[in-house]
């Protein structure tokens, strides 16, 4: 286990270095100035020569690539002298425009986006697979048709519309819950969940029904293997059969897309924190557009993805886990 997890590693570092020499080709070489993107919209010309000298944008391209690279392992400096600009470890880049780390930015923005992701999977998560599981031991019920129905229909829905519905019901009308804000954890417990129920439900219902669906389809394939009726034949209880036999080969896939969507929305519901007017890293990626703000863009890509990545490390270590056999084939 341990030789299939450092293996699985390996791999994750290799993928991140692909991704750092794509990201970098798109912000750095491609035709677009590396230091307009830096400077913003509004810039004077000698303000992005100066920005263009403390880049390094006049080396050669591997060299910038180094500094790169090295910055996100071991810190840099952006200029020298008295102007010379500190970025620490992991430096994703300096933005320019609010004279800051990106890497602080991100950290600060992170804990909101953290709390969305966490919540809305684990009510999208329990939905979802109770929902799948009844539907398919009652397959062709009342139940199956309006679960099904259910689920579709809050697939359908755009998020930004169920965002602004769920506000104008329970805000403006009923006037249950406040309108979201960032609170923390520690400091307020109850009106951190408060201001995280409308998002939670606003992405839950999005990913519910995903989950609800391929649960059903992959316990009806599972109920009709030969291993099911062979555990029934033995004379096992039915809850025993379900839950070892049955539902332990259909929550493969779900492990599959679970973590990448944990490991997407860690990196910002940038959707879901805009229509609610959360600050977190999506809502962060979405400044930083308007702005044009390249160095935070950057940033934000890379550190997305790199949850991304991490994501599916963990789903591979969870497969081994489930299925003994995935560790001698890997």
């Amino acid at each position: 286990m341990i030789l299939y997890a450092l293996r699985r590693l390996a791999v994750a570092v290799v993928i991140l270095l692909v991704i750092c020499g794509a990201t970098f080709a798109i912000f750095y070489l491609m035709p677009a100035d590396p230091a307009q993107g830096a400077c913003g919209k509004a810039c004077s010309p000698e303000r992005i020569a100066q920005i263009r000298t403390t880049l390094g944008l006049n080396h050669p391209v591997l060299i910038q690539f180094r500094d790169y690279l090295a910055g996100i392992v071991a810190g840099r400096s952006y200029g020298t002298g008295a102007q010379a600009v500190t970025c620490p470890i992991p430096c994703l880049g300096f933005s320019f425009q609010t004279n800051e780390p990106v890497w602080g930015l991100l950290t600060e923005r992170l804990p909101v986006s953290v709390s969305i992701a966490v919540g809305a999977a684990a009510l999208w998560l329990a939905v979802g697979v109770t929902a799948g599981v009844v539907s398919a031991l009652r397959r062709g019920s009342v139940w199956d048709r309006a679960a099904m129905v259910a689920a579709l229909g809050g697939v359908s829905l755009p998020v930004y519309f169920t965002a602004l519905v769920l506000q104008y019901l329970l805000v403006v009308k009923a006037g249950v819950l406040p309108y979201p804000q960032a609170v923390a954890l520690t400091d307020d417990p109850v009106g951190w969940a408060e201001s995280m129920l409308m998002p939670w439900i606003t992405l839950a219902m999005l990913y519910a029904g995903i989950y609800a669906r391929i649960t059903r389809g992959e316990m009806l394939e599972s109920l009709g293997q030969n291993f099911v009726r062979t555990a029934r034949a033995k004379g096992l209880p039915e809850r025993t059969v379900l839950r070892r036999h049955a539902l332990r080969p259909a929550l493969m896939p779900i492990v599959t897309i679970f973590g990448m969507d944990l490991g997407a929305l860690l990196g910002g519901a940038l959707i879901t924190e805009s229509a609610f007017g959360l600050p977190g890293v999506g809502k962060l990626a979405a400044d930083a557009i308007n702005s044009a703000d390249q160095p935070v863009i950057l940033g934000v890509t890379l550190f997305a993805a790199g949850f991304v990545v991490l994501a599916n490390v963990a789903v591979d270590l969870v497969y081994a886990a489930l299925d003994p056999r995935v560790r001698a084939v890997g």
